[in-house]
């Protein structure tokens, strides 16, 4: 009987949540819920310098916002790094590691000479037999790991495919250092055996890693996990991904817009297909994930792309959800008026929505389409709006703010069927009269349809707004 399917997202808590690990994240989560398994988080913190406790909250933050839940507590990679130190000495005392007492000069003589004679900078095994009694004193020796002399390793990967690699050209790598410290290579074997990982899927970047983590692993006479190592995200050029291209942290995204199930359905295109399907749930995503479905060449970040998704998921979501996300963009954005508006006009701001829905790609336009709710007067008109405030449009909407309050009904239809049957009756087309309305009464040349703008902004305001401009004009 094969057992349960357990993955890992081990990022390192040296910055934010980047779009790269958020969809390492996201592939090792739908594995996981597409077989019935777990998914582990463990917090790569052995580099005390640069690791941070604002980092780890990020990562978490940036999780938890994608919707990507893990299974059981975060795991410390240092708080473990006893255990770790434990494994370097079993391995030394099952004769498949030793000790190395080579100075710092002799390792850059080595390199050195190395370099002159054409040959990869590596260590050349020099205390691998020696008699430990020749140990010099007063100097503390690093733990490395007896990589095999001859022969292959080989990787056998769900993306890649076999990758083999000449056990000649690995070297017997440091597994801990001479302050009793494990190094990356060493800690994250033991950790991935403890805590039973059965399936890693990563970077291909990691893939030359696979081949030394693999002697760790059969040093130790453990099962080696599967694995899966995906192509990096490139950007639109081809390029490697930079920040120019949107390698932003995942709390980025949320503060540029974006809805985390938008996110989800991009990042799981970047390298994971299902025959040409482009638009998906999370629960669709899940069924149908497998790890022969993930892509061998590199994906290219496009954020009109992103965009259209995103617009296509502000449609499908529900005006209340949005009003929701709306107000907390506008919060951690430090956009105080929109916030304080938003706040005030709540069931305004929700009724406008499902008119705002069809017209944004993303939460900050949604905002921004918003403002006519909560504008205050006199409004500042915007340039283009205002080249529609010629003195004959102006005089339109003298006409008009007399006949608005005149209506007995104050509906879309009866606003409608009044400025048709003014339009028809001084000869001009209906845009000719509704344009200027539309600037005058939002201050922009986009909106909903001006007829459901007064209707949600009310009689009386809308008569102040055409009075701001015609009294001015």
């Amino acid at each position: 009987m094969s057992k349960p399917v357990v993955t890992r997202f081990a990022p390192s808590p040296t910055g934010f949540l980047h779009i790269g690990g958020a969809r390492t994240a996201l592939f090792n989560w739908a594995y996981a819920k597409n077989t019935g398994g777990k998914m582990l988080l463990r917090i790569e913190d052995t580099d005390r310098e640069r690791s941070t406790d604002a980092a780890v909250a990020a990562i978490l933050d940036g999780l938890s916002w994608l919707g990507l839940t893990w299974d059981g507590e975060p795991i410390s990679q240092f708080a473990r790094a006893d255990r770790h130190a434990e494994i370097a000495h079993a391995l030394l005392d099952k004769g498949m590691a030793y000790r190395c007492y080579c100075t710092p000069d002799e390792l850059t003589e080595m390199r050195e000479k190395a370099r002159a004679e054409g040959r990869p900078p590596r260590y050349d095994g020099r205390w691998r037999d020696r008699d430990p009694s020749d140990a010099p004193s007063g100097v503390n020796p690093v733990i490395r790991i007896k990589a095999p002399e001859s022969g292959e390793i080989v990787v056998h990967d769900h993306v890649q495919g076999e990758v083999v690699f000449k056990a000649e050209n690995l070297d017997d790598f440091i597994i801990l250092r001479s302050d009793g410290t494990p190094t990356y290579m060493h800690a994250v074997v033991v950790d991935d055996h403890d805590m039973g990982v059965t399936h890693i899927i990563r970077g291909d970047d990691h893939l030359t890693n696979a081949a030394r983590q693999i002697v760790i692993y059969q040093a130790m006479g453990w099962d080696v996990p599967e694995m899966a190592h995906i192509p990096l995200i490139h950007g639109p050029d081809g390029a490697k991904l930079s920040k120019r291209h949107g390698a932003l942290g995942v709390e980025a995204y949320r503060q540029m817009g974006y809805l985390p199930e938008a996110l989800r359905n991009y990042l799981a295109r970047l390298g994971w297909a299902h025959g040409d399907n482009e638009i998906f749930s999370t629960e669709q995503m899940v069924e149908w994930f497998s790890l022969k479905a993930l892509n061998k060449g590199a994906s290219r970040f496009d954020f009109a792309k992103l965009d259209s998704l995103n617009a296509h998921y502000i449609r499908a979501a529900e005006p209340v959800r949005l009003y929701e996300v709306m107000v907390d963009a506008a919060s951690e954005l430090g956009r105080n008026a929109d916030y304080a508006g938003l706040l005030n006009n709540k069931d305004t701001a929700i009724a406008a929505i499902p008119e705002l829905q069809p017209r944004a790609k993303t939460v900050l336009e949604l905002i921004d389409l918003a403002q006519f709710i909560y504008a205050s007067r006199p409004l500042a008109i915007e340039e283009k709006a205002s080249e529609l405030l010629t003195p004959e449009s102006i005089a339109h909407l003298e006409t008009l703010r007399g006949r608005f309050a005149a209506l007995s009904e104050w509906s879309v239809a009866a606003i409608d069927a009044d400025v048709r049957a003014y339009a028809e009756s001084v000869g001009a087309k209906l845009g000719k009269i509704a344009q200027p309305l539309r600037a005058a009464l939002t201050g922009r040349t986009i909106s909903p349809g001006i007829f459901e703008v007064m209707v949600l902004i009310g009689k009386a305001e809308s008569l102040a707004r055409i009075a701001d401009v015609t009294d001015k004009g």
